[in-house]
């Protein structure tokens, strides 16, 4: 399994490259210190995952370049703040998992397993201080998980949806189909007020169980 890992910092690669080598058998890393040279990377192969430093000089373009033009390739973005804005771009501009650096070394490991498994990893977010995002909104009208307008089956795919599972591992879990599924998750949407799985999840976080 080959990952490309694109960050600027020697160090910074060398320790990620030893931390991915350990815990993930057979990976082999590949890493470049520019958006360039990760460019020519991928026109020569295509990885089974990106591990990108958004903060590096056209990380972001390379983010929306990979998602236009290799919907399928999986990115975290890895050296990511703890603006819950970025975030939220980074993961509405197609990347499949968001690791802030106050993450620990365990949560980099299990956020990289979900999204090798077809997950998505989204980390709790703070609320955005302007009033746009209706997420943070519908948050501040809800104490916790009971007051939230779902039914318990939609709260159960709401629940997985936290964890990161994509459509096709919640209709295993639940023993439904795919399409039950995509169902559940438009009436989720629905019922939050929000447009996107990411927006559920932001108001999902910021709630007790």
């Amino acid at each position: 399994m080959r990952i490309l890992l694109v960050d600027a910092f020697p160090m910074v690669r060398a320790a990620l490259t030893g931390l991915v080598e350990q815990h993930f058998v057979g990976a082999r890393v590949q890493g470049v210190d520019s958006v360039a040279a990760a460019r020519a990377a991928l026109a020569q192969d295509i990885p089974r995952l990106v591990l990108l430093d958004l903060h590096m000089d056209g990380g972001f373009e390379l983010l929306q370049e990979i998602h236009r033009e290799h919907l399928l390739l999986p990115v975290v973005v890895i050296s990511g703040s703890d603006d819950t804005e970025e975030a939220l771009q980074a993961l509405g501009a197609g990347a499949m998992g968001y690791v802030p650096e106050r993450s620990d070394l365990n949560t980099l490991v299990q956020a990289l397993h979900l999204v090798l498994a077809g997950g998505t990893y989204v980390p709790p977010l703070k609320p955005r201080a302007d009033e746009a995002p209706r997420p943070a909104e519908l948050a501040a009208r809800v104490s916790d998980w009971a007051d939230l307008p779902l039914t318990p089956r939609q709260k159960h795919v709401l629940h997985l949806l936290t964890q990161g599972l994509s459509n096709k591992l919640i209709a295993r879990e639940l023993g439904v189909s795919v399409e039950t599924v995509k169902d559940h998750v438009a009436a989720v949407l629905k019922a939050l007020g929000v447009t996107s799985r990411t927006q559920a999840v932001v108001v999902a976080t910021q709630k007790p169980r």
